[in-house]
C-alpha cells in the first residue's frame, strides 16, 4: 500500500481537518483540474478507501507527485474533490439579505445561486454520487460542510424570511418554511436521473434550468405569502380552472 493511502486516523475513513491551501502556479491550472476531476470520478464510484492515489494520478495522466505538489496528500485531494465542484451551491445567502431587495429578488439571488452548479452537467452528477457515498460512509468532510457552509446558508435564508415576514424571531415554523425552500432546488440533484429518463430537456441545457429556477422562485415567494397568511390567519384564496376552461382546452 502507498503511504499515502493509509487513513489519516485509526478510524479507517477519517479525514483530518484542511490545511492551509498550497499556492498554485498559474501553469498548473489545467493539471490541478485534470487531477480534480478524476479523483471525483473514482472516489464517487469506489469511496475514499478504496481508491488509491496511483490510481487517481493514472486517470489523470499526471505524476504520483503531483497530488501532494497541488493538494497535499490524498485526505486533502478528497476534501478538494467533495466541496470545490459544488461550492456555489446556496451561494453567498447573506448577499440576497439586504434591505433594498424585494422578496422577490432575495429569493431570486438564493434559489439562481443554488442551481448554479446544475449548469456543470455530468461534472455535478458526479459530486451528487460522491455526496450520496460521503453520507454512507462517513469520513468527517460531510459533518464540516454542513458546518462551515450548510447552516450559515440556513441561517441567512431563516433571517432574510424573518425580515420579511415581520418577525423579531425565528420559530420552527419559519424553519420548516426555509427548508422547504431549500428544497425546491436541492430534489433538482437529488433526482437528476429521474428527471433525464422522465423529461430531459428540462435540465438538458443552462437555460432550461435557468428556466426551472425562474419557476421555483414564484413557488418559494407563494410559500412565503401562505405562511404569512397563516400566521395572520387569513385564509388562501387558490383559484382553481373552471370547468369550462377544462373543457374548452380539451
Amino acid at each position: 500500500m502507498n503511504p499515502s493511502d493509509r487513513p489519516p486516523f485509526a478510524a479507517a475513513s477519517a479525514i483530518p481537518p484542511a490545511a492551509e491551501p498550497r499556492r498554485q502556479r498559474a501553469d498548473g491550472a489545467e493539471a490541478r483540474q485534470q487531477l480534480l476531476h478524476a479523483a471525483l470520478r473514482l472516489f464517487a464510484e469506489k469511496g475514499f478507501t478504496q481508491t488509491s492515489t496511483r490510481e487517481i494520478a493514472q486517470a489523470a495522466g499526471a505524476n504520483l507527485a503531483a497530488i501532494s505538489y497541488y493538494f497535499g496528500d490524498k485526505a486533502g485531494l478528497y476534501r478538494a474533490a467533495f466541496t470545490e465542484p459544488m461550492n456555489c451551491v446556496g451561494g453567498d445567502t447573506a448577499l440576497c439579505n439586504q434591505p433594498g431587495l424585494s422578496l422577490r429578488q432575495s429569493l431570486e439571488g438564493f434559489i439562481n445561486n443554488f442551481v448554479a452548479p446544475l449548469k456543470q452537467g455530468e461534472l455535478v452528477q458526479q459530486c451528487t454520487r460522491l455526496h450520496f457515498r460521503e453520507m454512507l460512509e462517513p469520513t468527517g468532510v460531510w459533518a464540516e460542510e454542513i458546518d462551515n457552509s450548510i447552516k450559515p446558508a440556513h441561517a441567512a435564508l431563516v433571517s432574510l424570511l424573518c425580515r420579511h415576514l415581520g418577525l423579531g424571531e425565528a420559530d420552527d415554523g419559519l424553519h420548516r418554511l426555509a427548508f422547504s425552500i431549500t428544497g425546491l432546488a436541492l430534489q433538482l440533484f437529488v433526482t437528476r436521473d429521474v428527471v433525464s429518463a422522465i423529461r430531459p430537456q428540462l435540465i438538458a441545457q443552462p437555460q432550461a434550468i435557468a428556466t426551472w429556477a425562474e419557476q421555483m422562485v414564484a413557488y418559494a415567494e407563494a410559500m412565503v405569502g401562505i405562511e404569512a397568511a397563516r400566521r395572520s390567519q387569513t385564509p388562501v384564496q387558490l383559484q382553481a380552472p373552471s370547468l369550462a376552461a377544462d373543457r374548452s382546452a380539451s
